[in-house]
Parts: structure tokens; sequence; C-alpha cells
């Protein structure tokens, strides 16, 4: 009895294995499409902004992520076509990587305090142009580049597109600290703002992922929407906390590459 039933159990597992290949072959496929859509509404978004935004003799803040990547091609190309002086300022060691990989002539801070404009991608955008950015762990060098900038661009495909924070990005709002005081940071935002705080652990090493800073990334989930003006104002008081990944009130316009190939544009609301 018991053989007879693994021969039954193996024979409907052939009887059904052409149709669940078929089926994961399909989803791969949809998968495949997806994200090739994506990839082309990144570029759309960045070329817009590039476009519009970049002109001769400026100062351009180069942000970090993978939109950012087709702004940098953008960029390259238009100093190559049109023999434009520009000098990039870089946000993070990937974005460093980039301005030299394209021959664009690589500055900093010291050299360039004042930017005429960056350009960077985000997490998610709301209606406000509120941000959550720092998923790629560089938020601190990304807002410093942007508060120095007289003009903030964001660009992002269509899934960062949110009526409110939290709707479309799920890994919650991205905190850079000083790595003794990780634990005490936790307990704080937990106690005062609810949700859950995790320390973000890296992919291909042991142990938790490290800023381009040396310093430790914390991921807050919140359960609720939150006067973001004042939550952002607050967790940067917490001793040991370096920055947020909120940026609020900075961007002064957004890019969306959509699934149409068209590009939405936001502006921000001026109070």
């Amino acid at each position: 009895m018991r053989l007879g039933g693994w021969v039954s159990r193996a024979a409907l597992l052939v009887k059904f294995l052409p149709a669940s290949a078929s089926l994961n072959h399909a989803c791969s496929q949809s998968h495949r499409a997806a994200s090739i859509m994506a990839e082309e509404a990144k570029k759309l978004a960045a070329y817009a902004a590039v476009d519009n935004h970049v002109q001769n003799n400026q100062v351009v803040g180069v942000g970090s992520g993978s939109t950012i990547v087709y702004a940098v091609d953008r960029l390259a190309e238009r100093v190559r076509q049109e023999k434009l002086n520009i000098v990039c300022v870089p946000t993070s060691f990937q974005a460093r990587q980039l301005i030299l990989q394209h021959g664009l002539t690589l500055s900093d801070l010291d050299r360039h305090p004042e930017l005429d404009v960056a350009i960077d991608g985000a997490d998610e955008v709301d209606i406000d142009l509120t941000l959550i950015k720092g998923g790629g762990g560089c938020l601190t060098q990304e807002k410093i580049v942007a508060g120095c900038a007289k003009h903030f661009v964001v660009i992002a495909d269509f899934r960062k597109d949110s009526d409110a924070l939290g709707g479309q990005w799920k890994k919650g709002v991205p905190i850079e600290v000083i790595p003794m005081a990780y634990v005490p940071i936790s307990r704080t935002i937990v106690k005062r703002f609810g949700g859950e705080v995790n320390l973000r652990m890296a992919v291909s090493k042991a142990g938790p992922v490290v800023t381009d800073n040396s310093n430790f990334i914390l991921d807050w989930k919140f359960e609720q929407a939150h006067d973001w003006k004042e939550v952002n104002t607050a967790i940067k008081m917490i001793p040991g906390v370096v920055d947020t990944g909120l940026f609020v009130g900075m961007a002064e316009r957004a890019y969306f590459g959509m699934e149409d190939g068209s590009v939405k544009m936001r502006d921000a609301t001026v109070h």
C-alpha cells in the first residue's frame, strides 16, 4: 500500500509538471518584462532631468543609486556632444566611480561648496515631494550635497511615486547612526514613534552594512503617517544619529518615467 501511494503521487507529479514549468516560465517572462519597463522608465526620467536642468559652466551634484547611472550617461553624452564645461560633485563612492568612468571632471565640496543643481534618485516620493532616501546607504552625503545645491531635482520610475510615504516603499526610513549608539537609538525611536527598527545587515559580508562614513544604518518601519518635518528633526536630535533618509522641503521638482513611455513631472508646493 505504501509503495502504491508513492507511485500515485509520482504519477500526479509527472502529470502536472509541464503545466507548472510553463507557469514558472510565464512568471519569469512577466518579471523580466516588468524589470525592462522599470529600467526604461528610469532612463526617461534621468534624461529629462539632465536635459532640462544642466547647462554649460555649472557645478552638478551627482546622486547615487540605479537611476543616477542613466543621468551620468546622459550628462557625459551632452558634455561630449555640446562641449560643455561641467564639474561634478559626488554623493558616494559609487557616484565618484561613475564620474571617473565617464571621464567627467571630479570635484568636492571643499573646492565647490555651492552647486548649481543636484540630481538624485529616491526610494519613494510623496505628493508634497517629501522623500525617503537611503535604500543604498548613501543618505548622509546625498543630503549634504542636495543641501548645497541651488536646485535639487529628483528622478525615479513610476514605482516610486506615492500619495503618502509608506504606500510604495515598505522597507522603512533609513537612519545613519554612530555604531556604538545603534541600540539606544533603536529603543528611543520605537518608544517615541512606534513601529519597528532593524539594524541593516550586509548581503555579501558578515555583519551589518557599513556606510561610506563608517557608520551603521537603521531601518525604521513606521506604522502610521507622521508630520515628517517634526519627526525628522526629533530623530536627528537623538544623540548618535548622523542623519535620516527623510528629505523634507528639499526637492523642487521630481521626474517620473512612466509605464507608457511618458515622463510625469511634479513641482513642490510653494507655501
